[in-house]
């Protein structure tokens, strides 16, 4: 009976298995989730490679530069911010060191976070900050008490056309909110920075087509020109594949990216650890083996 079965551990709580064919298929899947484990089919080999390899970055003639001084809150992204309206921010913490140097280059910030209940904004000088603001509230795909939507919460704070920049790190909620953000609202948006978590998922078969979409959909309008993996959430291996379980990305537009080529060199000079006290997770070479 082992036979009929691949296996493939994805982290935590999840075990992936085939289970084509058996008569005991839904008797496993039972036993499984009563143990707490969830069983997904394995998404296609090719698949999972054709879409690692779209996400190779590209250099462009804009130097990447770091804002943020802390480990786990400071991005790269290219030094093209003049013009740029506002900066929303869903996901932040009781620091803000990245929205604070946007701040001090003329750029407000508009900060969301149910979790936080004091405005990261408060240890900003009022006059700096005068023009940014802070919400304790999910970004999330419907409005309610706790939730606002992406295209609300923009058009209240930076109503127009002009470009924008985001930095977006919401654990997990990332896929469902740029599926459902208008189109008008990500084309706005001269910079994105994601934190993509939970990146083991794009061997789940159905976590795949989620996934997949959402890069697929930025990949219309934008380019990779950065991706760091975060020391935080380790890796996971699926045969001879390597997948850091969260990445930082940063997508570029694509009428702004005057590209010589794919990046080759990784980490970039400017990367450094999330976590000071782990060890750093070098950019596994599927990733850029163009």
């Amino acid at each position: 009976m082992v036979s009929h079965f691949r296996q493939s551990r994805l982290g935590k709580g999840s075990v992936m298995l085939d289970l084509s064919g058996s008569r005991f298929k839904y008797a496993f899947v039972s036993a499984f989730l009563t143990a707490g484990l969830s069983i997904a089919k394995q998404t296609d080999r090719n698949a999972v490679q054709d879409l690692i390899s779209e996400l190779h970055p590209v250099t462009s003639e804009v130097p990447l530069i770091r804002l943020g001084i802390s480990g786990d809150g400071r991005y790269l992204l290219p030094n093209d911010l003049e013009g740029i309206d506002a900066c929303f921010s869903p996901g932040v913490d009781d620091r803000a060191t990245f929205e604070q140097d946007l701040i001090a280059r003329g750029i407000p910030c508009h900060l969301a976070d149910a979790t936080v209940k004091t405005s990261p904004l408060n240890s900003i000088p009022a006059a700096q900050a005068s023009r940014s603001s802070f919400i304790s509230k999910f970004v999330g795909v419907f409005n309610d008490a706790q939730t606002i939507q992406m295209d609300d919460w923009i058009d209240q704070n930076a109503p127009g056309d002009d470009d924008l920049l985001l930095q977006m790190d919401i654990e997990g909620s990332e896929w469902a909110v740029l599926l459902n953000v208008a189109e008008a609202t990500l084309r706005r948006f001269r910079i994105i920075v994601l934190e993509a978590h939970d990146m083991e998922r794009i061997m789940d078969k159905h976590a795949f087509l989620i996934i997949s979409s959402v890069f697929r959909r930025l990949l219309q309008y934008f380019d990779v020109v950065h991706i760091h993996p975060n020391n935080y959430g380790g890796i996971v291996r699926c045969g001879s594949l390597v997948i850091p379980r969260s990445l930082e990305l940063t997508f570029y537009r694509k009428d702004r990216v005057f590209s010589s080529g794919y990046a080759k060199t990784f980490p970039h000079p400017l990367d450094v650890k999330n976590d000071p006290n782990r060890p750093d997770i070098v950019l596994p070479r599927e990733w850029f083996g163009r």
